[in-house]
């Protein structure tokens, strides 16, 4: 029996190897990577450094993260306001195409296939109708996923109060019309072209944890790829969610919020598929801009916060355009 099982991953290794070596649409991928021998058999979860713009992006590729996420509340911030979905749809969609730019331009620079990006889309920015809309527009963008949640619009950050979310009915059909979504612009451009759909619940703190469990597997029975349960307060919680709900599950580190921070092997160990971190790099930054700034006003040296230029420059794709520009030289 052993024996067979070997040979059984040794085959489907060397399928998705030769999958690897053809180019796919970015949803596809991302299904490749969640149905990965070497994903199924890692000691850890798939792991999503959030990005919210083309230099995140580009940090998270050219780290060789293997997919990322495009966070809201990074996308608002970079906009100036909180997560509270004071940005539109169209500020969303931009920003996704933006972030699909860099992941691929950074590809280029690495000389390997672009990285999957599940991008948030919120409540959908209406009823059912406008989250299909809101999937059709993400994959134009490039993105691979998409996440669609239970809040009642305006939606906010999951570890702030005052959330409140929609009836378990509604909640159903607008992950429901995602799924549509996905599966009619597959049938309108090809197999593997519709974004997968991650449907989260935040309704763990509104309703409680029973609750919560029946909306997700509600999710999975509407056709939802993966499921998310926001702001689970205890171990306890994770463990039973991993164990109550299949298929591919999502966890959120976020620093200093209401979940317990435990490590990837952990989390893989208790049955989660991905873990995303969405405020590191956005806090990071926040944290040394601030720094920086401190400095500039009392006019002390910011040396040991900042890169080289020549380290600035390559990070934002100067080395990649410079061979570039060379390529296309002409003798006038």
């Amino acid at each position: 029996m052993i024996h067979k099982t070997i040979i059984l991953l040794i085959v489907l290794s060397a399928i998705y190897k030769t999958l690897a070596l053809v180019a796919c649409p970015p949803p596809q991928r991302l299904q490749n990577l969640l149905n990965s021998p070497a994903t199924l058999a890692s000691k850890t979860p798939i792991i999503l450094p959030c990005c919210y713009d083309g230099i995140t992006a580009r940090l998270i590729a050219r780290a060789k993260f293997q997919a990322t996420f495009m966070t809201g509340f990074g996308v608002s911030a970079s906009l100036g306001f909180p997560d509270t979905q004071l940005i539109s749809y169209a500020e969303m969609q931009r920003a996704a195409g933006t972030v699909s730019e860099g992941l691929i331009n950074a590809a280029l620079e690495l000389g390997v296939d672009s990285i999957p990006c599940i991008a948030d889309g919120d409540t959908g920015y209406g009823n059912a109708v406008n989250a299909k809309r809101t999937l059709f527009g993400y994959a134009r963008a490039g993105m691979a996923g998409i996440m669609i949640e239970d809040q009642m619009a305006p939606k906010r950050c999951g570890h702030v109060r005052g959330k409140s979310v929609i009836s378990f009915k509604e909640a159903v059909m607008r992950v429901k019309a995602a799924c549509n979504a996905r599966d009619e612009y597959s049938e309108q451009f090809g197999i593997g072209t519709g974004p997968l759909v991650l449907a989260r619940t935040d309704a763990l703190v509104t309703d409680g944890f029973d609750a919560a469990i029946e909306r997700c597997l509600a999710f999975r029975e509407v056709g939802a790829d993966m499921t998310f349960l926001e702001t689970p307060q205890s171990v306890d919680q994770m463990n039973e969610y991993c164990r109550r709900v299949e298929g591919p599950k999502l966890a959120n580190m976020l620093e200093y919020g209401s979940t317990p921070i435990l490590p990837p092997r952990e989390l893989k160990a208790m049955g989660y598929t991905m873990v995303a971190y969405p405020l590191t790099l956005l806090s990071a930054s926040i944290n040394t801009m601030q720094k920086a700034l401190g400095r500039i006003y009392t006019g002390e040296s910011t040396d040991d916060l900042i890169c080289s230029f020549e380290r600035t420059k390559d990070a934002v794709g100067f080395t990649r355009y410079s061979a570039e520009e060379s390529r296309y030289s002409v003798d006038v």
